[in-house]
């Protein structure tokens, strides 16, 4: 497989955002999947988790790599580090993104991390200097992990969190936590409201939600749309984004106190917009924001109308 991929467009989460760019990926595991996960959501082949990587490029060949497309596309915006498996095994993270950062010239950095690894100091400081931090978080009981994630003996689950948390408070970049939920395994109410604790504690900038809609590793199967909506409601005062392909369209009129209301209880994007309000109530979302009653803010590339 390729080292580095181009594409077109780009957002920093998986629902495609206003804001169009070109991304760069860079594969640190472009041959076999490496990984101290094996998700039972996985959208590639069931593997044997390991703990750190045995093949790997050498951070010149990926720096040259990236020299080589922007010399093809100069106006590139991201450089998106990701892995056939976990990029954080990547046995030189620290040095690769400080030779990247000397490079990029007015692109920024994104990392796709499954977040096992975070607690580990070397790590901790690499994911320091990416502009953009999005980490996974499918459970928080060690009980789930082991069932969905399918960590390697390796991974100390109970520090994850914790860590997150000092990362936020450390970093002064963005982070964006994604929960992927699986049907009858963490969409339980007692996990859900684990993990909502816990997201509160770590307080990122972004939550994206999300369930499968790619073959997935294992025979495990999807939440609803309207699972997730559920669990977005109690994600409270949480910037919380809806992943979800070809949600259904259900427009309806909304009063000045019923939108209010509303975001209170959970900011809303401008897809939630479209797909939930009508014409005249989305004129009337835009006169609040006109006169600062409501505001129209932007998170690493997700537009949110938001009560602040």
């Amino acid at each position: 497989m390729p080292l580095i991929t181009d594409s077109s467009k780009l957002t920093f989460g998986p629902i495609p955002s206003r804001r169009f760019g070109i991304s760069l990926g860079v594969d640190l595991s472009p041959d076999s999947k490496q990984c101290n996960f094996d998700c039972l959501y996985c959208e590639l082949k069931p593997a044997k988790t390991v703990s750190t990587m045995s093949e790997y490029p050498e951070v010149l060949a990926v720096i040259e790599a990236i020299e080589e497309s922007f010399a093809k596309h100069p106006n590139i915006d991201v450089i998106t580090v990701t892995a056939n498996g976990e990029p954080t095994l990547y046995p030189f993270l620290d040095e690769l993104i400080v030779r990247i950062n000397s490079i990029k010239k007015d692109a920024k950095t994104l990392i796709l991390s499954n977040g096992s690894t975070i607690y580990k100091k070397e790590v901790f400081e690499a994911l320091l200097k990416f502009d953009t931090v999005k980490l996974s978080l499918d459970c928080i009981s060690e009980k789930c992990f082991k069932k969905l994630d399918r960590i390697n003996a390796s991974v100390d689950c109970q520090k994850i969190v914790e860590a997150m948390a000092q990362f936020r408070l450390q970093s002064q970049n963005t982070m964006v936590l994604e929960v992927l939920f699986v049907k009858d395994i963490n969409d339980a109410q007692e996990e859900i409201e684990l993990l909502y604790q816990a997201l509160t504690h770590i307080n990122p900038h972004r939550v994206d939600i999300g369930t499968i809609d790619r073959p997935p590793a294992y025979k495990v199967q999807p939440v609803s749309y309207e699972a997730l909506e559920a669990i977005a409601m109690q994600f409270k005062e949480l910037n919380v984004n809806i992943a979800y392909k070809n949600r259904p369209k259900q427009t309806h009129k909304f009063s000045e106190e019923e939108i209010i209301t509303m975001l209170k209880r959970r900011p809303l994007t401008l897809e939630d917009i479209e797909n939930m309000f009508d014409e005249e109530s989305r004129n009337l979302l835009n006169s609040l924001v006109k006169i600062n009653k409501i505001s129209l803010i932007n998170c690493s590339g997700v537009d949110f109308y938001k009560i602040l």
